[in-house]
């Protein structure tokens, strides 16, 4: 009995053992580094101050809350969309070409497949809708894009300052990659991010852009 028992606790401290090598890349450096969590942050952030902002205006009306509407336009145009859209369609292109390169396959053993989808896939259709079922007043291209760039820019440095400090890559992808295709990964990232930008921005205008103007006049 007294070897069973130990045979039990050794199977178990070696489980023990896998799951936290399992894990060890995803708490290593926090989860700040993974671009899917601060996404479903700042959808969080978005939605909330676009709740704010149909309250207030039942509460105070428009006039007095412009400025809460004019950062809630900002923040889902130049990042909320932009970024929601980026992230469904990188992982999912990864992960269906080599899924090791984003999403090992042992962290299925943690996040079950529809964790999977709520933080990779659900995220677009709402954004979408969102594009499709309230109009948005898009800053300048010169504004968005700066905006969008600065944000790129800063999760660059945000990478490349956790591989100095621990000698590992957020996302395995980076692994396999030379220095120069590490640079050209993240130029052509911006460049489908900015494209995502102005795709968002022909969306509200073809559905919204003789509308737009004449509700901001009024406001």
């Amino acid at each position: 009995t007294e070897c069973s028992c130990d045979s039990q606790d050794r199977v178990r401290a070696e489980q023990i053992g896998k799951d936290e090598e399992k894990l060890k890349e995803f708490h290593d450096g926090g989860r700040s580094k993974y671009l899917t969590l601060l996404n479903l942050l700042l959808q969080a952030v978005f939605f909330g101050v676009a709740c704010l902002d149909d309250v207030l205006k039942r509460v105070i009306g428009r006039k007095d809350i412009k400025f809460i509407t004019y950062f809630r336009d900002l923040l889902f145009t130049t990042l909320a969309f932009p970024l929601s859209t980026f992230v469904f369609l990188v992982f999912w292109s990864l992960f269906h070409y080599d899924r090791s390169l984003v999403y090992p396959k042992g962290l299925d053993d943690f996040f079950p497949a529809w964790v999977n989808h709520a933080m990779h896939t659900s995220i677009f259709p709402f954004s979408l809708a969102e594009t499709v079922l309230r109009p948005h007043n898009y800053p300048s291209k010169k504004l968005g894009l700066s905006l969008l760039g600065a944000c790129n820019f800063a999760y660059i440095i945000r990478i490349l300052w956790r591989y100095v400090q621990t000698g590992n890559w957020v996302y395995p992808v980076f692994a396999s990659l030379s220095p120069l295709g590490i640079i050209l990964f993240f130029s052509a990232s911006y460049i489908l991010s900015a494209s995502l930008y102005l795709f968002g921005e022909k969306i509200n205008h073809w559905k919204w852009g003789a509308t737009v103007k004449p509700r901001m006049k009024k406001n």
